[in-house]
This record gives structure tokens, C-alpha cells and sequence, in this order.
């Protein structure tokens, strides 16, 4: 999300390649549990801004310390897949 700010518009295609309900449904989530705030903008095309709470900010050290194992630990896991589907 940037650092701590992320804005979506409506499109097709969705974010990443993935539909837009399932990220839309991700989004609601984190704003049901308080770790996102949303404000929608009164404009064409729709535009939609979210913005981590100080719950969503104090996830921010985990989350870095899960990129910083996953960069690390990338080539384990790609060996491993392909080990796991050579079966």
C-alpha cells in the first residue's frame, strides 16, 4: 500500500490480476477490523482512498520483518514448490 496509503480506481481487470471482488472484499475486511479507514471520492471515474488506522500502523514492523524473511528465503521456497509438484 505505499507506506500507508493506497488508492484503487475502478477498473476491469482489478489489482495484480485478480478480480476486483475478491480485492474489494480484502479491503472491506481490513475496514471491519479497524486496520483500514476508507473515504470515497465524488468523482468520475470512481476513486476510492485507504489509509492504515494506528491498529492497521502498528502491523507495519511485522509486516516489514515477513517481506524481509520471504526476499530471503524466496529460493527455499521456489525449491520447494518445484520438489512438491515433481512428485
Amino acid at each position: 500500500m505505499g507506506q500507508e496509503r493506497a488508492a484503487r480506481t475502478a477498473s476491469a481487470s482489478g489489482v495484480a490480476g485478480r478480480p476486483r471482488r475478491r480485492g474489494r472484499s480484502t479491503l472491506r475486511g481490513l475496514e471491519r477490523d479497524g486496520l483500514l479507514t476508507r473515504t470515497v471520492h465524488p468523482v468520475v471515474p470512481p476513486r476510492v482512498d485507504y489509509a492504515l488506522t494506528d491498529l492497521g500502523r502498528s502491523l507495519l514492523g511485522l509486516v516489514r520483518a515477513l517481506e524481509e524473511w520471504a526476499e530471503t528465503h524466496i529460493d527455499d521456497v521456489v525449491e520447494a514448490r518445484s520438489a512438491y509438484h515433481g512428485r
